[in-house]
């Protein structure tokens, strides 16, 4: 397994292409509102975003994806919508995996599963099953995750596997947690976007998001695809990435990621 650079404790390397880009999925309801449609029809044009976003990765090189489908707040939404979304999971793992496959992506999914339905569970492991040896891209699907469950898991799981630390706090360092946070084997992520207007995290990576840019759009995740990715790299190429350091130290900025895609 690949092991990455965090980014407090030594300078990841940089390029104009991100190398991991996470993506808070909002707008959804309100994209549907907008048109007088039901709420779930924007969760299933949603869908075809995640299609659009994952082929424009592809093509750009960006190596890892993290998509955030269904935080363990979620479950606070009305049990229709809730119930709907987990059929639309359900279904979308059993008809694109094979073209996912096709195009070697690997696919994870990141989350406490065990809260979903035994239905649900057996696609998910299938689908990771069938990709789990592919590498053009890494594909992190967020379902029941929270930021806070995940280090909370990594720590029990860190003093489960080494028992010893728990009389031995002080010996406990960054990279003993890490290696069991849901993506450990990923590099940090580069860049965060949240479509949707809002700018917060929303319990999302919060371990991982430590020297993430950042970059929020008022424009509804259904409406998302490669242009508007490509507006949000070429922000992140705009951003001086010091990781601590001074100005001065920074190299100096590489070329516009519209030039270098053409």
């Amino acid at each position: 397994m690949t092991v990455y650079t965090s980014s407090t404790l030594d300078v990841p390397s940089t390029s104009n292409i991100p190398k991991h880009v996470a993506i808070v999925m909002d707008g959804n309801g309100r994209w549907a509102k907008s048109r007088l449609m039901p709420r779930f029809a924007g969760h299933k044009r949603g869908v075809d975003a995640v299609k659009r976003t994952v082929q424009a990765c592809c093509e750009l090189g960006v190596e890892h994806l993290t998509l955030f489908a269904f935080s363990s707040e979620n479950w606070r939404r009305p049990p229709e919508e809730v119930s709907l979304l987990m059929r639309l999971f359900i279904r979308v793992l059993r008809k694109d995996v094979e073209a996912m496959h096709r195009e070697n992506i690997c696919l994870r999914i990141i989350g406490d599963t065990t809260a979903f339905e035994p239905e649900l569970q057996a696609a998910i492991a299938s689908a990771q099953e069938l990709t789990k040896d592919n590498s053009r891209l890494f594909l992190n699907i967020a379902a029941n995750y929270g930021g806070r469950w995940d280090i909370l898991q990594a720590t029990k799981n860190m003093l489960k596997s080494n028992p010893e630390l728990a009389n031995n706090p002080d010996q406990i360092s960054e990279t003993d947690l890490s290696r069991h946070l849901c993506l450990q084997g990923s590099p940090e992520p580069d860049l965060f976007i949240r479509t949707g207007g809002e700018q917060r995290v929303s319990n999302f990576l919060l371990w991982q998001l430590a020297y993430t840019e950042f970059y929020f759009t008022d424009k509804f995740w259904p409406d998302f695809g490669k242009p508007m990715l490509l507006e949000a790299i070429d922000s992140y190429n705009n951003r001086e990435r010091r990781f601590g350091r001074t100005s001065e130290q920074i190299q100096p900025p590489v070329a516009n990621v519209r030039q270098s895609a053409q």
